[in-house]
Protein backbone atom coordinates (compact mmCIF):
# COMPACT_ATOMS: atom_id res chain seq x y z
CA UNK A 1 0.00 0.00 0.00
CA UNK A 2 1.31 3.46 -0.93
CA UNK A 3 -0.14 6.97 -1.19
CA UNK A 4 -1.17 6.58 -4.84
CA UNK A 5 -2.98 3.35 -4.04
CA UNK A 6 -4.81 5.05 -1.16
CA UNK A 7 -5.90 7.86 -3.49
CA UNK A 8 -7.16 5.40 -6.11
CA UNK A 9 -8.98 3.44 -3.42
CA UNK A 10 -10.70 6.64 -2.25
CA UNK A 11 -11.83 7.51 -5.76
CA UNK A 12 -13.62 4.19 -5.88
CA UNK A 13 -15.04 4.47 -2.35
CA UNK A 14 -16.34 7.95 -3.14
CA UNK A 15 -17.95 6.57 -6.33
CA UNK A 16 -15.97 8.85 -8.63
CA UNK A 17 -14.79 5.74 -10.46
CA UNK A 18 -16.26 2.30 -10.90
CA UNK A 19 -19.85 1.71 -9.86
CA UNK A 20 -21.81 4.92 -9.34
CA UNK A 21 -24.82 5.31 -7.08
CA UNK A 22 -28.32 4.78 -8.44
CA UNK A 23 -29.73 8.11 -7.27
CA UNK A 24 -28.76 11.44 -5.67
CA UNK A 25 -30.36 10.25 -2.44
CA UNK A 26 -28.06 7.23 -2.45
CA UNK A 27 -25.02 9.48 -3.02
CA UNK A 28 -25.85 11.68 -0.05
CA UNK A 29 -26.71 8.70 2.13
CA UNK A 30 -23.53 6.89 1.14
CA UNK A 31 -21.35 9.88 2.01
CA UNK A 32 -23.59 10.83 4.97
CA UNK A 33 -23.05 14.52 4.18
CA UNK A 34 -21.95 16.55 1.14
CA UNK A 35 -20.59 20.07 1.67
CA UNK A 36 -23.07 22.40 0.01
CA UNK A 37 -22.66 26.13 0.58
CA UNK A 38 -22.48 26.58 -3.20
CA UNK A 39 -25.58 24.87 -4.52
CA UNK A 40 -24.49 24.55 -8.14
CA UNK A 41 -21.10 23.09 -7.28
CA UNK A 42 -22.58 20.75 -4.69
CA UNK A 43 -25.20 19.57 -7.19
CA UNK A 44 -22.40 18.44 -9.50
CA UNK A 45 -20.61 16.79 -6.59
CA UNK A 46 -23.71 14.62 -6.20
CA UNK A 47 -24.42 14.14 -9.91
CA UNK A 48 -20.90 13.04 -10.87
CA UNK A 49 -21.35 10.06 -8.54
CA UNK A 50 -24.45 8.86 -10.42
CA UNK A 51 -25.10 7.86 -14.01
CA UNK A 52 -26.63 10.60 -16.12
CA UNK A 53 -28.25 12.81 -13.48
CA UNK A 54 -29.05 16.28 -14.88
CA UNK A 55 -29.11 19.60 -13.06
CA UNK A 56 -32.85 19.86 -13.73
CA UNK A 57 -33.58 16.47 -12.21
CA UNK A 58 -31.45 17.16 -9.15
CA UNK A 59 -33.28 20.46 -8.64
CA UNK A 60 -36.61 18.63 -8.82
CA UNK A 61 -35.57 16.16 -6.15
CA UNK A 62 -34.08 18.86 -3.94
CA UNK A 63 -37.28 20.88 -4.16
CA UNK A 64 -39.24 17.75 -3.22
CA UNK A 65 -37.09 17.36 -0.11
CA UNK A 66 -35.49 14.00 -0.84
CA UNK A 67 -32.19 15.76 -0.09
CA UNK A 68 -32.03 18.53 2.51
CA UNK A 69 -29.51 21.31 3.22
CA UNK A 70 -28.58 22.64 6.63
CA UNK A 71 -25.67 23.58 8.91
CA UNK A 72 -24.38 20.26 10.20
CA UNK A 73 -21.09 18.36 10.68
CA UNK A 74 -19.00 21.56 10.34
CA UNK A 75 -19.85 25.29 10.50
CA UNK A 76 -21.17 25.27 6.94
CA UNK A 77 -24.03 23.84 4.89
CA UNK A 78 -24.22 20.18 3.92
CA UNK A 79 -26.66 18.06 1.96
CA UNK A 80 -28.04 15.27 4.13
CA UNK A 81 -30.85 12.73 3.87
CA UNK A 82 -34.11 13.55 5.72
CA UNK A 83 -33.76 10.40 7.81
CA UNK A 84 -30.31 11.45 9.05
CA UNK A 85 -30.79 15.15 9.64
CA UNK A 86 -32.01 15.13 13.23
CA UNK A 87 -29.53 12.72 14.82
CA UNK A 88 -26.65 14.35 12.95
CA UNK A 89 -27.69 17.76 14.26
CA UNK A 90 -28.08 16.51 17.80
CA UNK A 91 -24.60 14.98 17.66
CA UNK A 92 -22.60 17.69 15.87
CA UNK A 93 -24.45 20.97 16.58
CA UNK A 94 -23.06 21.53 20.11
CA UNK A 95 -19.46 21.83 18.89
CA UNK A 96 -20.45 23.79 15.76
CA UNK A 97 -22.25 26.29 17.98
CA UNK A 98 -18.95 27.40 19.51
CA UNK A 99 -18.12 29.23 16.28
CA UNK A 100 -21.44 31.03 16.22
CA UNK A 101 -21.41 31.86 19.95
CA UNK A 102 -18.37 34.04 19.28
CA UNK A 103 -20.31 35.95 16.63
CA UNK A 104 -23.35 36.25 18.89
CA UNK A 105 -21.25 37.92 21.59
CA UNK A 106 -19.58 40.24 19.07
CA UNK A 107 -23.00 41.26 17.74
CA UNK A 108 -24.58 41.68 21.16
CA UNK A 109 -27.16 38.95 20.56
CA UNK A 110 -28.13 37.74 24.02
CA UNK A 111 -30.28 34.77 25.00
CA UNK A 112 -33.51 36.78 24.90
CA UNK A 113 -32.80 37.96 21.36
CA UNK A 114 -32.00 34.42 20.22
CA UNK A 115 -35.22 33.06 21.73
CA UNK A 116 -37.29 35.84 20.15
CA UNK A 117 -35.66 35.16 16.79
CA UNK A 118 -36.51 31.47 17.00
CA UNK A 119 -40.14 32.28 17.80
CA UNK A 120 -40.49 34.79 14.95
CA UNK A 121 -38.92 32.44 12.39
CA UNK A 122 -40.94 29.40 13.47
CA UNK A 123 -44.25 31.27 13.49
CA UNK A 124 -43.53 32.93 10.13
CA UNK A 125 -42.75 29.61 8.48
CA UNK A 126 -45.75 27.91 10.07
CA UNK A 127 -48.01 30.62 8.68
CA UNK A 128 -46.41 31.48 5.34
CA UNK A 129 -43.47 29.17 4.63
CA UNK A 130 -41.31 28.31 2.89
CA UNK A 131 -39.63 31.73 2.94
CA UNK A 132 -36.33 33.12 1.68
CA UNK A 133 -33.66 34.47 4.00
CA UNK A 134 -34.49 38.00 2.84
CA UNK A 135 -38.16 37.55 3.72
CA UNK A 136 -37.32 36.12 7.14
CA UNK A 137 -34.86 38.94 7.74
CA UNK A 138 -37.66 41.42 7.15
CA UNK A 139 -39.89 39.61 9.68
CA UNK A 140 -37.06 39.66 12.23
CA UNK A 141 -36.38 43.36 11.73
CA UNK A 142 -40.09 44.10 12.15
CA UNK A 143 -39.80 42.33 15.52
CA UNK A 144 -36.98 44.70 16.52
CA UNK A 145 -34.07 42.32 15.92
CA UNK A 146 -30.84 43.47 14.17
CA UNK A 147 -31.22 40.96 11.35
CA UNK A 148 -28.87 42.31 8.69
CA UNK A 149 -25.67 40.94 7.16
CA UNK A 150 -23.71 38.82 9.66
CA UNK A 151 -26.41 39.10 12.33
CA UNK A 152 -28.99 37.60 9.99
CA UNK A 153 -26.60 34.81 9.00
CA UNK A 154 -25.98 34.00 12.68
CA UNK A 155 -29.68 33.99 13.54
CA UNK A 156 -30.48 31.69 10.62
CA UNK A 157 -27.63 29.33 11.50
CA UNK A 158 -29.01 29.19 15.04
CA UNK A 159 -32.43 27.94 13.97
CA UNK A 160 -30.81 25.38 11.68
CA UNK A 161 -28.58 24.08 14.49
CA UNK A 162 -31.60 24.06 16.81
CA UNK A 163 -33.38 21.73 14.32
CA UNK A 164 -36.20 24.23 13.85
CA UNK A 165 -35.63 24.83 10.13
CA UNK A 166 -33.85 23.32 7.14
CA UNK A 167 -33.95 23.90 3.41
CA UNK A 168 -37.15 24.41 1.50
CA UNK A 169 -37.48 24.40 -2.30
CA UNK A 170 -35.61 26.88 -4.47
CA UNK A 171 -37.70 29.87 -5.58
CA UNK A 172 -36.39 31.75 -8.62
CA UNK A 173 -32.95 30.34 -7.87
CA UNK A 174 -32.99 31.43 -4.23
CA UNK A 175 -32.86 29.11 -1.25
CA UNK A 176 -35.79 29.05 1.10
CA UNK A 177 -36.24 27.79 4.65
CA UNK A 178 -38.96 25.47 5.89
CA UNK A 179 -39.82 23.86 9.20
CA UNK A 180 -37.69 20.78 9.73
CA UNK A 181 -40.61 18.87 11.23
CA UNK A 182 -42.50 19.33 7.96
CA UNK A 183 -39.58 18.47 5.66
CA UNK A 184 -38.35 15.49 7.68
CA UNK A 185 -41.31 14.17 9.69
CA UNK A 186 -39.78 10.71 9.99
CA UNK A 187 -36.25 11.82 10.90
CA UNK A 188 -34.55 9.23 13.09
CA UNK A 189 -33.13 9.89 16.54
CA UNK A 190 -30.23 8.11 18.20
CA UNK A 191 -28.84 8.12 21.69
CA UNK A 192 -25.39 9.68 21.71
CA UNK A 193 -23.36 6.47 21.79
CA UNK A 194 -25.37 4.99 18.91
CA UNK A 195 -25.01 8.21 16.93
CA UNK A 196 -21.24 8.33 17.41
CA UNK A 197 -20.87 4.71 16.30
CA UNK A 198 -23.09 5.21 13.23
CA UNK A 199 -21.28 8.36 12.15
CA UNK A 200 -17.88 6.70 12.50
CA UNK A 201 -18.90 3.60 10.56
CA UNK A 202 -20.62 5.51 7.78
CA UNK A 203 -17.79 8.02 7.37
CA UNK A 204 -15.08 5.39 7.03
CA UNK A 205 -17.29 3.18 4.86
CA UNK A 206 -18.12 6.09 2.55
CA UNK A 207 -14.75 7.91 2.62
CA UNK A 208 -12.13 5.33 3.56
CA UNK A 209 -9.30 4.78 3.73
CA UNK A 210 -9.09 7.76 6.09
CA UNK A 211 -7.59 8.58 9.46
CA UNK A 212 -9.06 9.45 12.84
CA UNK A 213 -8.02 13.07 12.37
CA UNK A 214 -9.65 13.22 8.94
CA UNK A 215 -12.91 12.43 10.72
CA UNK A 216 -12.36 14.83 13.63
CA UNK A 217 -12.10 17.60 11.03
CA UNK A 218 -14.97 16.39 8.86
CA UNK A 219 -17.54 16.09 11.64
CA UNK A 220 -16.13 18.51 14.26
CA UNK A 221 -15.60 15.56 16.62
CA UNK A 222 -13.08 14.89 19.33
CA UNK A 223 -10.48 12.14 18.97
CA UNK A 224 -12.01 10.56 22.08
CA UNK A 225 -15.41 10.29 20.37
CA UNK A 226 -13.90 8.92 17.17
CA UNK A 227 -12.04 6.23 19.11
CA UNK A 228 -15.19 5.35 21.04
CA UNK A 229 -17.01 4.94 17.73
CA UNK A 230 -14.21 2.77 16.36
CA UNK A 231 -14.39 0.56 19.45
CA UNK A 232 -18.15 0.22 19.02
CA UNK A 233 -17.80 -0.58 15.31
CA UNK A 234 -16.32 -4.01 16.03
CA UNK A 235 -15.61 -5.93 12.84
CA UNK A 236 -17.56 -3.52 10.62
CA UNK A 237 -14.35 -1.61 9.92
CA UNK A 238 -10.76 -2.63 9.14
CA UNK A 239 -7.48 -0.74 9.19
CA UNK A 240 -3.88 -0.69 7.93
CA UNK A 241 -0.76 1.34 8.67
CA UNK A 242 0.97 3.62 6.17
CA UNK A 243 3.61 6.30 6.69
CA UNK A 244 2.98 6.60 10.42
CA UNK A 245 -0.81 6.82 10.11
CA UNK A 246 -3.60 4.33 10.73
CA UNK A 247 -6.14 4.26 7.88
CA UNK A 248 -9.66 2.94 8.49
CA UNK A 249 -12.04 1.65 5.82
CA UNK A 250 -15.12 -0.47 5.27
CA UNK A 251 -13.24 -3.74 5.07
CA UNK A 252 -13.41 -4.59 1.38
CA UNK A 253 -10.24 -3.83 -0.59
CA UNK A 254 -11.12 -2.82 -4.16
CA UNK A 255 -9.36 -3.94 -7.30
CA UNK A 256 -6.47 -1.55 -8.01
CA UNK A 257 -6.77 -1.74 -11.79
CA UNK A 258 -7.26 1.21 -14.17
CA UNK A 259 -9.76 3.84 -13.04
CA UNK A 260 -12.86 4.50 -15.12
CA UNK A 261 -13.40 7.35 -15.61
CA UNK A 262 -9.83 8.59 -15.22
CA UNK A 263 -10.47 12.35 -15.35
CA UNK A 264 -12.56 14.68 -13.19
CA UNK A 265 -13.30 18.39 -13.00
CA UNK A 266 -14.39 19.17 -9.43
CA UNK A 267 -14.61 22.04 -7.02
CA UNK A 268 -12.34 21.95 -3.96
CA UNK A 269 -15.52 21.72 -1.86
CA UNK A 270 -15.94 18.21 -3.23
CA UNK A 271 -15.68 15.38 -0.72
CA UNK A 272 -12.56 14.13 -2.52
CA UNK A 273 -10.80 17.23 -1.18
CA UNK A 274 -12.83 18.52 1.77
CA UNK A 275 -13.74 15.09 3.06
CA UNK A 276 -10.23 14.92 4.55
CA UNK A 277 -7.65 17.13 6.16
CA UNK A 278 -5.03 15.02 7.91
CA UNK A 279 -4.32 12.86 4.85
CA UNK A 280 -5.30 15.20 2.03
CA UNK A 281 -1.72 15.01 0.79
CA UNK A 282 -2.44 11.76 -1.07
CA UNK A 283 -4.09 13.92 -3.77
CA UNK A 284 -0.66 15.34 -4.65
CA UNK A 285 1.87 12.55 -4.29
CA UNK A 286 4.42 14.29 -6.53
CA UNK A 287 4.13 17.62 -4.72
CA UNK A 288 3.29 19.60 -7.87
CA UNK A 289 0.36 21.65 -6.55
CA UNK A 290 1.52 25.24 -5.87
CA UNK A 291 0.74 26.55 -2.41
CA UNK A 292 -0.33 29.81 -4.02
CA UNK A 293 -2.80 28.28 -6.48
CA UNK A 294 -5.61 30.71 -7.19
CA UNK A 295 -8.29 28.48 -8.67
CA UNK A 296 -11.23 27.12 -6.71
CA UNK A 297 -11.50 23.90 -8.68
CA UNK A 298 -9.46 20.79 -9.38
CA UNK A 299 -8.54 18.84 -12.47
CA UNK A 300 -7.81 15.22 -11.58
CA UNK A 301 -6.31 12.40 -13.59
CA UNK A 302 -5.88 8.95 -12.04
CA UNK A 303 -6.84 10.31 -8.59
CA UNK A 304 -4.10 12.99 -8.61
CA UNK A 305 -4.46 16.76 -8.94
CA UNK A 306 -2.92 17.85 -12.24
CA UNK A 307 -4.35 21.36 -12.50
CA UNK A 308 -6.53 24.09 -11.03
CA UNK A 309 -9.92 24.66 -12.64
CA UNK A 310 -12.30 27.58 -13.08
CA UNK A 311 -15.80 27.10 -14.44
CA UNK A 312 -17.68 29.75 -16.43
CA UNK A 313 -21.34 29.04 -17.21
CA UNK A 314 -22.83 30.85 -20.20
CA UNK A 315 -26.34 30.59 -21.71
CA UNK A 316 -25.50 27.81 -24.15
CA UNK A 317 -22.06 26.58 -23.09
CA UNK A 318 -19.83 25.98 -20.09
CA UNK A 319 -16.12 26.83 -20.24
CA UNK A 320 -13.60 25.00 -18.06
CA UNK A 321 -10.30 26.85 -17.78
CA UNK A 322 -7.61 24.51 -16.44
CA UNK A 323 -4.18 25.76 -15.41
CA UNK A 324 -2.00 22.66 -15.52
CA UNK A 325 0.61 21.90 -12.87
CA UNK A 326 2.50 19.56 -15.21
CA UNK A 327 2.45 18.47 -18.81
CA UNK A 328 -0.14 15.87 -19.77
CA UNK A 329 0.10 12.95 -22.16
CA UNK A 330 -2.52 12.79 -24.95
CA UNK A 331 -4.52 10.13 -23.11
CA UNK A 332 -4.55 12.28 -19.94
CA UNK A 333 -5.82 15.26 -21.92
CA UNK A 334 -8.50 13.02 -23.40
CA UNK A 335 -9.55 12.02 -19.86
CA UNK A 336 -10.11 15.69 -18.98
CA UNK A 337 -12.06 16.28 -22.19
CA UNK A 338 -14.26 13.35 -21.23
CA UNK A 339 -14.78 14.92 -17.80
CA UNK A 340 -15.81 18.20 -19.44
CA UNK A 341 -18.33 16.33 -21.62
CA UNK A 342 -19.91 14.72 -18.55
CA UNK A 343 -20.11 18.04 -16.73
CA UNK A 344 -21.60 19.70 -19.82
CA UNK A 345 -24.25 16.98 -20.09
CA UNK A 346 -25.22 17.58 -16.47
CA UNK A 347 -25.67 21.32 -17.11
CA UNK A 348 -27.32 20.83 -20.50
CA UNK A 349 -24.66 23.01 -22.14
CA UNK A 350 -21.93 22.49 -24.70
CA UNK A 351 -18.56 22.12 -22.91
CA UNK A 352 -15.33 23.86 -23.83
CA UNK A 353 -12.08 22.81 -22.14
CA UNK A 354 -9.20 25.31 -22.21
CA UNK A 355 -5.85 23.96 -21.01
CA UNK A 356 -2.92 26.25 -20.22
CA UNK A 357 0.46 25.85 -18.54
CA UNK A 358 3.13 23.17 -19.04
Amino acid sequence: MDARAIARWRVRTLRLAGQGHASPEAVVGGLLGVQAENHGQASWAVATRTNGLTETEFARRFDAGTVLRTHVLRPTWHFVRPGDIRWLLELTAPRIRRTFRLHERELGLDGAAIERSRSVIASSLAADGPLTRAALGERLREAGLPAVNLALAVLMADVELEAIVCSGPLVDGQHTYALLDERAPSARRRDRDEAVAELVVRYFTGHGPATERDLTYWATMTVTDVRAGLAAAGDRLASFEHDGRTYWHGGEVPDDGPLEPRGHLLQTLDEYHNGYQDSRDVLDVDGIVPRSRRTVGMALVDAQMVGGMRRRVEPDRVVFEVELFRGLAPDERAALHDAAERYGDFLGRSPELVLSGP
